[in-house]
């Protein structure tokens, strides 16, 4: 079922660590054309992208900072004119940048974090839209978070609260571009072993939410792979729109 996959088209941003290059890596294998969006890690990207071609795969590079509108909107339409069209977006750049309390908060920090994790998805999707109304039909695919049902972390309300945003929009998106023939859902992941809590979390918060999970263990972006090809398989996730599917070992089962 998955040879529909083959010649798809695919933009990931944020797919150069983590969970987006695993998604990336992924699809590659299953004939999927992948551009790899970056901002600042292009050395990590490029392996991501090198990775998909030894598979025999194709993959392009895309960079951009997708916190600012415009370069989210550069981000889709060059990926779509490398790949010759675009078939799913997959908006997955996003960033706590550090844990910051209520009373530490300013400004800034709340522009930072917005920006990064709820403009670019309003903006990349927006520049995707045109695209996929002129193909007639297209795929869209978010990353939330636990955090945006459980309020994240000390110092995550900011984050949380984004992620947040991020559900609820794709509950909108799903209604309103339904009779476009384009589908919007997005992937909530739990605690995730990535560089993202080696950054932000310390190993006593780490244990501290292991032990809230049934399933014994932190997830892998591995884990969280099967979510996404799911939803960008027709052939599995057809009738599915407006779904945020939690992914996190029973830690949080709404």
């Amino acid at each position: 079922m998955f040879e529909e996959l083959v010649g798809k088209r695919v933009l990931i941003t944020g797919a150069s660590r983590g969970i987006g290059a695993a998604i990336a890596r992924c699809l590659g294998r299953y004939g999927v054309a992948v551009a790899v969006h970056y901002h600042a890690s292009e050395a990590a990207a490029r392996e991501v992208a090198d990775d998909i071609v030894g598979t025999g795969g194709q993959a392009v590079l895309v960079r951009g900072d997708v916190s600012l509108g415009p370069d989210a909107v550069a981000v889709v339409e060059r990926a779509a004119e490398q790949l010759g069209g675009l078939d799913v977006l997959i908006n997955n750049a996003g960033d706590m940048l550090g844990r910051v309390r209520l009373e530490d908060m300013d400004d800034a920090q709340y522009d930072r974090v917005m920006d990064l994790n709820a403009r670019s998805v309003v903006a990349a999707s927006r520049a995707a839209l045109s695209i996929f109304r002129r193909q007639g039909g297209g795929n869209i695919i978010h990353t939330s978070s636990i955090a945006a049902r459980n309020g994240g972390g000390a110092g995550a309300g900011l984050y949380a609260s984004a992620k947040g945003f991020v559900s609820t929009l794709t509950r909108n998106m799903a209604k309103e571009l339904a009779a476009d023939g384009i589908r919007v859902n997005a992937v909530a992941p739990g605690t995730i072993a990535t560089d993202f809590h080696g950054r932000y979390s310390s190993d006593a918060q780490l244990e501290a939410a292991r032990a809230t999970i049934p399933m014994g263990r932190l997830g892998t972006a591995d884990d969280c792979v099967g979510a996404y090809l799911f939803l960008a398989t027709e052939a599995l996730s057809a009738y599915v729109t407006g779904q945020v599917i939690e992914v996190n070992g029973g830690q949080l089962t709404p």
